[in-house]
């Protein structure tokens, strides 16, 4: 098969990649239109499950992904510079910088005869023609996608906080949480390590709050001096670092989830952020799209002809994220709704800012569901505690065998 990818991000790469495994006569190029080594962001996360899953599929890149990664197990909260909660997390996390997990991918595609050609758009199937697939990883702005956005059914619903993604040279031992209050309301920020010397920080507020300080005006480097004074504690004296983008002004967002009622039209295939994105509050948009490449992968090898095989990659695909799109919505909302919460005292507000993917959430009283919850906990640990062991077996007098 001659596959063409769009967009050289970690889906276009990682199903190059699964693809060349199971049958090393496929030709596949991938084209980006940025140079190499001009990616956007600083880090990303995955979970102990994404990480056994890669490992399943391509031990050499998962492998090279783990020995570049760091690794936490514990979450802190800070609330308004007073009180701090510590809270271990059962699961491991982990960071990468994403350029870092975009040169392993590029190696090992490229060891496998996968062609990356940077600085080379694609804008319409036609350039491609002579693909026998055409697989559209081009983003939340694909340009492919775009071009039929009528036949995708693409939806965009657009957040109400705002955000921007920072660096900082302040390296964070754990996943951090920091709510500071102002007289605009509240301003929050999620940090986490990607490397030795880097962390992401992504900073959030309100419509409100953002214009009451005044940062809908300020330019990128006024924008960062305030940030870095309100989350000062947090910062230990690091500064935050922008992406210096040519005008100065500041990269401030508002989180885009898009959806598409489908997956496919003739030879063109969507997949990561083109076919779907989530609330970046939960951390996992690498792990779908990784998904989405093996799912496609699957599917084109499963003995079917080209479209049945793409009906089947959306069918299971769509099915299988829809419990995480939802999630993800409800973790957006709970912060869209901070002020519904943080008044608890901070145990009570870190927990429920725990439980923020529940949609049951917010229907109850904040308070009535921390008591309720930990009630039921409470009854558990009991349960556990008063349990009878199992009586042991009793001797029948025949012979184990």
């Amino acid at each position: 098969m001659k596959v063409a990818c769009v967009g050289g991000g970690p889906a276009s790469l990682y199903f190059s990649i699964l693809m060349k495994r199971v049958d090393p006569s496929h030709d596949i190029t991938i084209y980006e239109r940025n140079p190499a080594g001009s990616t956007y962001g600083w880090g990303v996360t995955y979970l102990d499950e994404l990480f056994t899953d890669l490992h399943n599929v391509d031990p050499e890149s998962a492998l090279a992904i783990g020995e570049n990664s760091v690794r936490w197990d514990t979450e802190v909260a800070h609330f308004d510079g007073h009180t701090t909660v510590v809270s271990q997390t059962g699961d491991s996390g982990y960071g990468i910088g994403r350029q870092r997990m975009l040169d392993i991918l590029g190696e090992r595609a490229a060891s496998l005869g996968v062609r990356v050609e940077y600085e080379h758009e694609i804008a319409t199937e036609e350039e491609v023609a002579d693909a026998d697939l055409v697989v559209a990883g081009d983003g939340v702005n694909s340009v492919l996608r775009e071009r039929h956005a009528g036949h995708f059914g693409t939806r965009v619903e657009v957040g109400r906080n705002v955000y921007m993604w920072l660096g900082t040279t302040k390296v964070f031992e754990t996943f951090v949480f920091t709510f500071v209050q102002t007289p605009h309301g509240w301003i929050w920020c999620y940090g986490y390590r990607f490397g030795p010397g880097h962390s992401t920080c992504v900073v959030e507020c309100s419509p409100e709050t953002w214009r009451g300080l005044g940062l809908d005006q300020a330019n990128e480097a006024d924008s960062l001096a305030m940030l870095e004074k309100l989350f000062a504690d947090t910062l230990d004296g690091h500064p935050l670092i922008g992406r210096s983008q040519p005008s100065g002004t500041a990269h401030w967002l508002n989180f885009r989830t898009l959806t598409n009622r489908r997956w496919h039209r003739g030879n063109l295939v969507l997949i990561g952020d083109a076919a779907h994105t989530t609330h970046y509050s939960i951390g996992a948009g690498t792990a779908l799209a990784l998904g989405d490449s093996a799912f496609l992968v699957r599917a084109l090898h499963g003995g079917m002809p080209l479209r049945p095989a793409l009906d089947r990659y959306e069918r299971e695909r769509k099915s299988v994220i829809l419990a995480t799109q939802r999630v993800a919505r409800h973790s957006a909302r709970w912060y869209e709704n901070l002020p519904r919460y943080i008044g608890l005292p901070p145990e009570q507000a870190f927990t429920l800012l725990c439980q923020r993917q529940s949609g049951l959430l917010p229907h109850v009283p904040p308070r009535l569901y921390y008591g309720v919850g930990r009630l039921a906990e409470l009854v558990g640990q009991t349960l556990s505690r008063v349990r009878p062991a199992p009586e042991p077996e009793q001797d029948t007098g025949h012979a184990h065998r």
